[in-house]
């Protein structure tokens, strides 16, 4: 099942890449550094003050995660094939089991990881996961969720500035989290399902 969902994943990734840029792989884009950035603004989510009471908002400390996983998946797409690629996540995923532990010293481990290498730290990732409690079928159920809604916004306007992200009513990630909900994330065309859903819903929202 993981190699499924990894391989769905990082050819999803491939595609919203490709639409993009369809040569986007020999552009060099700095992956590495939209993953520290994006640490920094979980770990603001997280809470790191201590001159002031915070609690850890879990569901955007997710959200953020699932950002990093983007990134994360177009790095080790520059090494080959979503086929192969997934092999070698999964093997390097494999090895050990993980418990939560200090989330903000591991993801501080993790960010200087990827700023040193400049690569995906794959098992530090990995154990920002199990210290957030998001298992891989979360991570896979949200990931495949906001992909979906990254292409259906680019297919819709968003390059151009054409597209607004609030329509009937509410902001599209509502009308996603709807539709995700009600559908069976272990089916095969689980993401096309998402998609036409959006399209349905957004056609009858904003008629030509």
């Amino acid at each position: 099942m993981m190699k499924q969902q990894l391989q769905t994943m990082l050819a999803l990734q491939d595609e919203i890449n490709t639409l993009v840029n369809d040569n986007w792989r020999a552009q060099n884009f700095a992956w590495y550094r939209a993953i520290w950035v994006e640490s920094a603004e979980l770990l603001d989510h997280y809470g790191w003050k201590w001159w002031k009471k915070q609690q850890p908002d879990m569901d955007q400390v997710k959200l953020e995660l699932v950002d990093i996983w983007h990134f994360g998946l177009s790095l080790e797409l520059q090494q080959g094939s979503p086929e192969q690629v997934a092999a070698d996540m999964l093997a390097e995923l494999g090895a050990g089991q993980r418990t939560a532990g200090d989330f903000r010293s591991n993801l501080e481990a993790f960010t200087l990881n990827t700023l040193a290498s400049k690569q995906f730290d794959l098992v530090g990732f990995a154990q920002l996961l199990a210290d957030a409690e998001l298992s891989f079928d979360e991570l896979y159920q949200r990931y495949v969720g906001k992909n979906v809604l990254n292409r259906f916004r680019q297919d819709n306007g968003y390059k151009d500035g054409s597209y607004v992200k609030n329509w009937a009513g509410r902001e599209d990630n509502e009308h996603l989290a709807e539709i995700a909900a009600r559908l069976d994330t272990t089916a095969s065309d689980y993401s096309a399902q998402i998609y036409q859903a959006l399209q349905a819903r957004y056609s009858e929202a904003t008629p030509a």
